[in-house]
């Protein structure tokens, strides 16, 4: 399969290097392979090792472990990529959930640093580095996605409806998020709590991934238009 062209895009919608996205592209199988394996992780992770996945009600399961989900997500539009049957919505959704939880684990890492005190070094290092790698592989999906506003609509109502259930209103059980290191009140930054400075965290990089998205469909549609009229 011939990879697709590399749109002459910003740098800040599309930092990585052109060599880069080839190389994942071209090696798209593995990228997939690597990501399931990180999806298995993930899962065992929520039902094993915090055991939040086994007290959270069923109904609830698809919004709970959120990293897994997006590994999951980016893996399936990878997949449907490699086999000519590519999904906006899809794309979408994978790239949403790899800005969103990519940034947002490394960002509770950090602010909630001193009370990881009983996680090993060795997994707080691959919990860190692996959700950075989730942004990474994001900036490859501009490669073969248009981001139409429909399919990033699709997207933003996931995780809009995630964060209302992770912060805001859990409907079934207690809020939904990932399990914080420390209790939802303890005294934070100036007058903030835990669960205000985890949310935080989640609603800025929704915008950011929001922005990211539709940024790169506008840059995308003026390329078009810019094609269009150098042709006539």
């Amino acid at each position: 399969m011939d990879l697709p062209e590399r749109e002459p895009l910003p740098r800040y919608v599309a930092p990585l290097p052109e060599w880069l996205e080839d190389l994942a592209l071209r090696y798209a199988w593995l990228i997939v392979a690597i990501n399931l394996v990180g999806t298995a992780f993930g899962f065992w992770f929520y039902a094993v090792e915090t055991g939040q996945l086994m007290r959270e009600p069923l109904v609830m399961w698809p919004w709970v472990p959120d990293s897994p989900m997006a590994t999951l997500l980016f893996a399936a539009s990878l997949a449907a990529w490699k086999l000519g049957r590519p999904q906006e919505w899809l794309n979408a959704m994978a790239f949403f959930g790899c800005i969103i939880l990519g940034l947002w684990t490394p960002y509770v890492l950090l602010a909630f640093r001193e009370f990881y005190t009983g996680t090993h070094p060795l997994m707080y290092q691959w919990l860190f580095w692996s959700h950075l790698a989730m942004v990474a592989q994001a900036f490859v999906i501009h490669r073969y996605s248009e981001f139409p506003p429909w399919a990033v609509g699709v997207a933003i109502l996931w995780y809009g409806f995630d964060f209302i259930v992770d912060f805001l209103v859990p409907i079934v059980g207690e809020p939904h998020h990932t399990v914080l290191p420390t209790a939802r009140d303890t005294p934070m930054w100036g007058n903030s709590t835990a669960i205000d400075v985890a949310a935080t965290g989640a609603f800025a990089f929704t915008v950011l991934a929001l922005s990211l998205a539709l940024t790169t469909r506008v840059w995308k549609l003026e390329r078009k238009i810019s094609d269009s009229r150098s042709s006539t």
